[in-house]
């Protein structure tokens, strides 16, 4: 392991965690943001995130392309409930995976999870509208609850229209007034 990919990784996740926490804060939500993606920080994911490091994505593409699947995305998605991906279940009507709506809290700190790392891996090109066209890029072979997928796309377009401030106000507003979306 080389002691570069291992600094690296570390800035990259501490800078983008203590931005999900900023983030958080000012959705009303800081509590979440200080337990956001705690994982990283396991041996299962740090390691991986070390040996695949580049710098300018995440390392489990580079561990997926490499091997077929990433050991630290599923052991990540199974631990933080911010990821869609954890939100899947048998369904007993398909009996198949079918995705599950997110809780109101949890699609909050997704949002929050993608707007910081847009700025992360974006850096001084970063703009507003970064996460609505990753998210956009994504959305036909997303597996995620129709009702998830349209809230989380609303806060985004309001994120590239109006911009963080009164996207986050609104947020924080929405959380303190209605259990669902």
């Amino acid at each position: 392991m080389k002691f570069e990919n291992f600094l690296g990784h570390f800035q990259t996740i501490t800078r983008h965690r203590h931005e999900v926490i900023k983030n958080c804060q000012k959705a009303g939500i800081f509590w979440q943001g200080l337990q956001h993606d705690l994982s990283k920080y396991s041996l299962t994911e740090f390691i991986a995130g070390v040996k695949y490091y580049q710098g300018n994505r995440s390392p489990n593409e580079q561990e997926r392309f490499e091997n077929g699947y990433s050991v630290a995305w599923m052991h990540h998605k199974g631990r933080n409930k911010h990821h869609f991906e954890y939100w899947t279940d048998y369904s007993a009507t398909t009996r198949q995976l079918e995705p599950v709506k997110m809780p109101l809290r949890y699609v909050a700190e997704m949002f929050c999870d993608r707007v910081a790392a847009s700025k992360i891996y974006n850096g001084k090109h970063y703009k507003n509208s970064d996460p609505l066209r990753y998210f956009l890029k994504g959305k036909p072979k997303r597996k995620i609850h129709p009702e998830t997928a349209k809230f989380l796309e609303i806060l985004l377009k309001m994120l590239a229209l109006k911009g963080e401030d009164f996207t986050f106000a609104w947020l924080c507003w929405y959380l303190q007034t209605h259990e669902e979306y």
